[in-house]
């Protein structure tokens, strides 16, 4: 590299670009080409989405998988517009200097990593929930989008929700007095991933950049594509995997950076099989002022408030009751005092897009904010916090006692054997660094 040039090494590929020149400057009306990492489920549907936003084109679809990249491509064609250029390994397209964005659907052990080698490499982030697999990585993803003044966006589409964000400001503006409770939760019937058998790895399936910084695990035939949730080594179980959103939501609207205090319970219950993280989890935010409840049933599909997911605000005066784009005011006797609807659909179990419509006003905050040079509604620094709640909540399981929390930076305080939690090994030359 020459003088006024910066490289990023990861995992075996460098990738440079001069610092007089990353990232394209981009103007109100220019148009914005996209690559877009992970493909398999969310990510090719994201991938359709993405293409159908104007003037704006996905000209990569990167995948480990040959499969899973070509449903990537098939569903920007399906969308109306050119086939995209399909890649093995992300790292190479960002070697386009006609890349100006991309849009990350990995594994969780992936996201923040990913993150931070695109802003390096000059591209905005549109990131996937959670911001990251643990705290420390969030710490590094708001240092790289900081250093490289990108854009990095978290897919917390409710902060872009009209009408959600409008209850929120009802809930703000005291529609319901003062509240001192939030409940969330999220039900699914999910079923046992039984018990792996080391086999050959699936054709078209590069296992070794599938892994990347995680450190190397034997391929299981009970493992990829979806199963890595419910590992440690690579997911963040359910918590994170759903209850990032609501929680996102009751964070939003209490106006808490956050907890003073965090406990879990819970623990894999339904089955007897190599899922580690709990399959049911009711974790606890003692706030100022406030406690935030989060429940999970990934094997109990049985609705609260006749809903899939959602988030309850109880308040002096009333209860707010949201997390879909819409809200119901209620007074204290349980009469509804508003009850505005969306006409949105909200699929609150789908793992591939709650609504096209739904995630297309996330993607137009996250593409405007490039062209106007703003910052997003669920800028990195949001995701962080919220991403880091949940977190905790794990940590806190998997310890076994309760964490107190600084509130200065939301870091655990006087526990070294929780704070072992807070950063992981990485696979040696796959370090991600700032």
């Amino acid at each position: 590299m020459t003088a006024g040039s910066t490289a990023v090494a990861f995992g075996g590929i460098g990738v440079g670009f001069s610092s007089k020149s990353y990232g394209n400057i981009i103007g109100a009306n220019d148009r914005i080409r996209v690559a877009v990492i992970g493909s398999n489920g969310r990510g090719s549907g994201m991938a359709g989405t993405f293409a159908k936003q104007a003037n704006t084109e996905v000209i990569y679809i990167c995948d480990v998988e040959e499969k899973a990249r070509q449903k990537g491509i098939d569903a920007v064609v399906k969308a109306g517009k050119d086939a995209p250029k399909g890649e093995n390994d992300f790292r190479k397209a960002l070697l386009n200097k006609d890349v100006d964005a991309v849009y990350i659907a990995t594994p969780d052990h992936w996201h923040a990593p990913a993150t931070i080698i695109c802003c390096a490499a000059g591209k905005h982030v549109y990131v996937e929930k959670p911001l990251s697999h643990n705290p420390h990585e969030g710490e590094m993803a708001i240092a790289a989008a900081r250093k490289y003044k990108r854009v990095v966006q978290m897919g917390s589409q409710r902060r872009s929700w009209k009408l959600l964000t409008e209850g929120i400001n009802e809930l703000k503006g005291g529609a319901i007095g003062k509240v001192h409770l939030a409940k969330c939760w999220y039900t699914n019937s999910r079923k046992s991933i039984g018990i792996g058998r080391e086999t050959p790895i699936m054709r078209g399936l590069d296992y070794d950049l599938w892994q990347g910084p995680a450190p190397r695990m034997p391929y299981k035939d009970n493992l990829i594509h979806y199963n890595w949730h419910w590992f440690w080594h690579w997911g963040t179980g359910e918590a994170l995997n759903n209850g990032t959103h609501e929680v996102d939501v009751a964070r939003w609207g209490l106006g808490i950076d956050y907890p003073l205090r965090v406990n879990s319970t819970g623990g894999r219950y339904y089955f007897q099989d190599d899922w580690q993280t709990p399959d049911t989890q009711l974790i606890t935010f003692d706030c100022p002022g406030a406690t935030v409840l989060w429940e999970g049933r990934s094997c109990n599909q049985f609705k609260t408030e006749g809903l899939d997911r959602g988030v309850l605000f109880y308040g002096d005066k009333g209860v707010l009751l949201t997390g879909h784009d819409g809200y119901i005011i209620y007074n204290e006797d349980g009469k509804v005092l508003k009850d505005i609807k969306s006409n949105a659909v909200l699929e609150g179990r789908n793992t591939s897009s709650p609504g096209e419509s739904l995630d297309s006003v996330h993607i137009a905050n996250f593409l405007d904010s490039i062209r106007l040079s703003k910052v997003p509604n669920a800028d990195v620094a949001v995701g962080f916090k919220s991403t880091l709640w949940v977190q905790l909540g794990n940590i806190a399981q998997r310890v076994g006692h309760t964490l107190n929390i600084d509130q200065s930076n939301g870091n655990i305080v006087s526990d070294p054997k929780a704070m072992e939690l807070w950063g992981r090994k990485y696979q040696p030359g796959w370090e991600p660094t700032v």
